[in-house]
Order: structure tokens, then sequence, then C-alpha cells
């Protein structure tokens, strides 16, 4: 089996952070309404619950795919990644991390909410971990507790990914051999 590769959308293919009145260069402007969004305003209809601005590059998705990793969604979008990412990135359906009550949670431990239930989900295969709230702690936990090779990549949320960003994730699947 190829090594995993964890996804985030916001940060590392949505870059949230750059200047709202200057989309970086490449990226196309969408206005979502995912159902998760209705959620949290409860009650109110949908005319009141504002879209959200998000600016995706469609050449991530196929540059995403020539990695050669097993590509899986691990966002806070989790199925709805499916939906309203996948499509205008050019990807199939891919799996989704359900992080369930782990959603969004603060940690006692000062661990990125994500990081326990990732290393669940990978079990002993080897991954890739792109996101923009990656810390040292959460690699060093990672290094303590995960056989496997790992690679936790933090990407610039003012930027996205980038050349350098997929030439890392690249340089990672290629040394990293597969796993039967």
């Amino acid at each position: 089996m190829k090594p995993l590769c964890y996804l985030d959308v916001d940060g590392p293919l949505n870059p949230w952070m750059a200047k709202p009145e200057k989309r970086p260069a490449g990226y196309t402007t969408h206005r979502m309404l995912p159902p998760s969004l209705y959620a949290q305003h409860p009650g109110k209809p949908r005319a009141y619950v504002k879209p959200l601005r998000v600016w995706l590059r469609p050449d991530h998705g196929p540059a995403l795919l020539a990695l050669g990793l097993d590509l899986v969604w691990a966002t806070t979008w989790m199925g709805e990644a499916r939906d309203f990412i996948a499509p205008v990135l050019g990807l199939p359906e891919l799996p989704y991390v359900d992080f369930g009550d782990a959603l969004g949670t603060t940690t006692d431990d000062g661990l990125h909410w994500k990081t326990k239930p990732l290393l669940v989900h990978a079990g002993d295969r080897a991954f890739c971990w792109v996101d923009d709230e990656i810390t040292d702690r959460d690699r060093a936990y990672v290094a303590a507790h995960h056989r496997a090779p790992a690679l936790l990549h933090r990407v610039d949320p003012r930027h996205g990914l980038r050349d350098d960003d997929f030439a890392a994730l690249d340089d990672f699947a290629r040394t990293v051999p597969a796993t039967l």
C-alpha cells in the first residue's frame, strides 16, 4: 500500500489567511454553503447564513494525484470536502477521517486535536499530514508513537500549497517504500 496523505482544506488548499482584497495568483473564488454551516445557526433561515469564501487552485488536484499517495481528507469539512472541494480540484471521491466528537476540541496535552485521531486512522501505515496548524509538539508526539515513517508538513495559510510544498511531499512519496 502507498503511504497515506492527510489533506486539510483551510490553509493548504484554501489560503484563508491571505489578504481578503488580494486573491493569490492561480486561485479562483468560490462561495460555498456546506450543510454543516447551517448547523452553526440553528433555527435561522438559509438566507441568514453567509456563504464561505473559498479560494482554490484547480491545478492542485492533478498535482496531488501525481504524488502517488493515497489521499484522505483530514479537515473540519470531513465528508463535505467530497461535495464542495473535490469537484473544483478535479479529485475523485476520497475517503475522509471522521473526527466525530474530537472535531475542533482542545486537548490538555497541547497537541492539535487531529493528531491522535490521525494516528489511529493511519494504523501501521506511513503517512504525511498537510496542514497549517501543525506544531513541533505534534511532530514529537508522532515520532514517539508511530512506528512507520511520517511527514508532518506545515503549509503557510497565507499562500496555500506551493511548489516547495509539493517537492517535499513528492520526496516523501518517493523515499518511503510501499507496503503490502
